[in-house]
C-alpha cells in the first residue's frame, strides 16, 4: 500500500513536468510567431541609407542581402535545351580579358551571317548570359571594333538612372538626350556597373519605376494609339503591370532615330509585328545597306515584350517578374527571386504555382513548342537565303536599282520578320501560335521577292541557282 502515493507521486511530477514542457514550447512558439511577424513588417533592416545617386548593387545589398545573394547568381551559365547560355573558353587579349564567353551563334547558324552582311552582327553574334554579364559582354563584342557604336547602345546594359540624373541636372530626359550624342567609348566611362537596383526601384520606398525615357516615350505613343492621352507609366500603371513594364524598358525592339541616336521604340501603331514593320518604314528607318544585295534594312532587336503582348501569359494578366522572378520564402518573408533565369530552371516556382502538371510535363510541353519553332526557323531562313541569294544574283548579271526595287522591299521586310523573330530569346513561347503565324507571312515575302526577279529581270537572262539549302521552292 506504500507504493500508492508514491506512485501518484511520479504521476504528478511527471504532468508537472509535461505541462512545463508545453508551456516552454508554446512560448517558444508565440515567441518565434512573433518575430516573423516583426520580420514581415520590417522586411529589410537598414544598415546604409540609399538615395538615388548610389548605383552599386553591392551597396543596396547591405539592406537587402537575400535580393542581392540571388542578383549575385545571374553569374551562373545554365542551359535549357533550346536557350541559356554554355561558357566556352576564351584566351584573354588586351582587347578581351575575358576567359570564358558564350557560344556564337553565328557559328550555330553561318546564314545569320547572309541575313546581316555588312551589319555589325555578323561579325559576333552570341548566347545571352545572365544581367550580371550584361555590361562587359558589350564592352568586348567584337561588335565594337567593327563600327562605331553610340552610346545610345547603353540604355540596356548598364546602370544609368543616376548617370541620366546626373548629366541631365536633375532631368531624366536631358541626361539620356546627352548619352545619345556621346561615341559608346565616352558613354563606358560615364558608367560603372550593369543594370542594378536604381534603374528599377525608387530608393526610399523600393517602389517599382520606370527609369529610361525611352520606354516612357514608347508607351505614351503605344496608349496614344489606344486612345489613351497623355500617359505617364510612374503615374498611371498598375503594380502588375509594372511588374512588366521595368522587364520592358530593355527586353523590346528599338532603333535609333536621326544624327542624334535617340533611342526610339517602334510602337506608335501597336506591338504586332507587322505595325512595327509599318511604323519603321514610315519612320523611313535605315539602319544599313545589305552587302550582297544593297537593300536597306532594318535590325531587330530582343523583342521579348512584344511578342509575350500577344501570348496568352499576357492575356491572363501573368507578368514577366511572375515566371522569371517568382516569389519565394525566406523565413517569414516572401521576395521576388532577382536570380532572373529561364523558368525552365526554376519549373516550380515559376510555372506548377499555377499549372498543376508533373515538372517533366511541363517541360516536354515547353519543349515542344521551341522544337516547332526551330524546325519554321529554318523554313524561313532558307527563304531569305534564297532571296538573297537571287537578288544577289540578278545584281551581279547587271539589274537595275528600278528591276530590283520591288525584291528589295521585299527584303526588308521579310528579312526585319525573320529577325525580330529569331531574336526574341523565348524560342517561341511567348507566344507560339503569333510567333508560327508570322514565320509564315515572312516566307511568304521572301518567296514573293523570287517571284518579283523572276518577272521584273527576265531581259537580264539570269541564271538562278538551284536554292542551295534544298528547300523546294515555290519558284521553280
Amino acid at each position: 500500500m506504500a507504493s500508492q502515493p508514491s506512485s501518484k507521486r511520479r504521476l504528478l511530477a511527471a504532468i508537472a513536468v509535461s505541462a512545463a514542457l508545453a508551456t516552454v514550447g508554446v512560448a517558444a512558439l508565440l515567441v518565434s510567431i512573433f518575430e516573423h511577424k516583426q520580420e514581415a513588417k520590417s522586411p529589410f533592416f537598414q544598415v546604409v541609407e540609399l538615395n538615388d545617386t548610389i548605383d552599386d548593387p553591392a551597396v543596396w545589398g547591405k539592406n537587402f542581402p537575400l535580393q542581392y545573394d540571388r542578383y549575385k547568381k545571374t553569374t551562373d551559365m545554365e542551359r535549357t535545351r533550346y536557350g541559356g547560355s554554355e561558357g566556352v573558353p576564351h584566351s584573354p587579349t588586351e582587347a578581351d580579358p575575358r576567359t570564358i564567353v558564350s557560344r556564337s551563334k553565328l557559328e550555330l547558324d553561318p546564314r545569320l551571317k547572309t541575313m546581316w552582311a555588312g551589319y555589325a552582327f555578323a561579325a559576333d553574334y552570341r548566347e545571352k548570359r545572365g544581367h550580371a554579364f550584361m555590361l562587359e559582354d558589350q564592352v568586348y563584342t567584337e561588335r565594337q571594333r567593327v563600327a562605331k557604336q553610340p552610346g545610345t547602345c547603353l540604355n540596356c546594359h548598364a546602370s544609368l538612372y543616376s548617370t541620366y540624373m546626373r548629366l541631365g541636372e536633375g532631368d531624366l530626359t536631358k541626361g539620356f538626350e546627352a548619352i545619345n550624342h556621346m561615341s559608346y567609348a565616352d558613354a563606358r566611362k560615364q558608367v560603372s556597373h550593369p543594370i542594378a537596383c536604381v534603374d528599377c526601384h525608387e530608393a526610399k520606398t523600393m517602389a517599382l519605376r520606370i527609369s529610361r525615357p525611352a520606354f516612357i516615350e514608347g508607351i505614351r505613343a503605344l496608349k496614344a494609339s489606344q486612345g489613351v492621352k497623355d500617359y505617364d507609366v510612374n503615374r498611371d500603371a498598375g503594380r502588375q503591370e509594372m511588374r512588366s513594364y521595368v522587364c520592358a524598358q530593355c527586353h523590346v525592339t528599338y532603333y535609333f532615330r536621326g544624327t542624334e541616336k535617340r533611342l526610339t521604340f517602334p510602337w506608335p501603331k501597336g506591338l504586332k509585328l507587322d505595325q512595327i514593320v509599318a511604323a519603321e518604314n514610315e519612320d523611313k528607318v535605315a539602319e544599313w545597306n545589305h552587302k550582297e544585295t544593297g537593300a536597306s534594312m532594318m535590325k531587330a532587336r530582343h523583342p521579348e515584350f512584344e511578342t509575350w503582348s500577344q501570348g496568352i501569359h499576357a492575356r491572363s494578366g501573368v507578368a514577366c517578374a511572375d515566371c522569371h522572378m517568382p516569389y519565394v520564402r525566406e523565413g517569414a518573408m516572401k521576395i521576388s527571386d532577382h536570380n532572373v533565369r529561364s523558368p525552365l530552371l526554376n519549373v516550380n516556382a515559376s510555372c506548377q504555382t499555377c499549372h498543376r502538371w508533373p515538372e517533366q510535363e511541363l517541360k516536354s510541353r515547353v519543349e515542344e513548342i521551341q522544337t516547332r519553332f526551330v524546325e519554321t526557323r529554318n523554313v524561313a531562313m532558307n527563304a531569305l537565303v534564297d532571296l538573297i541569294g537571287d537578288i544577289k544574283a540578278a545584281r551581279e548579271a547587271g539589274a537595275t536599282d528600278d528591276e530590283l526595287a520591288p525584291a528589295r522591299k521585299l527584303q526588308r521586310d521579310g528579312q526585319f520578320m525573320i529577325d525580330f523573330l529569331v531574336s526574341e530569346n523565348s524560342m517561341g513561347f511567348h507566344a507560339d501560335q503569333y510567333t508560327i503565324k508570322s514565320f509564315a507571312e515572312a516566307i511568304n515575302l521572301c518567296r514573293e521577292g523570287q517571284l518579283a526577279l523572276r518577272r521584273d529581270v527576265k531581259a537580264r537572262n539570269v541564271n538562278f541557282a538551284p536554292n542551295p539549302s534544298g528547300t523546294p521552292s515555290v519558284v521553280q
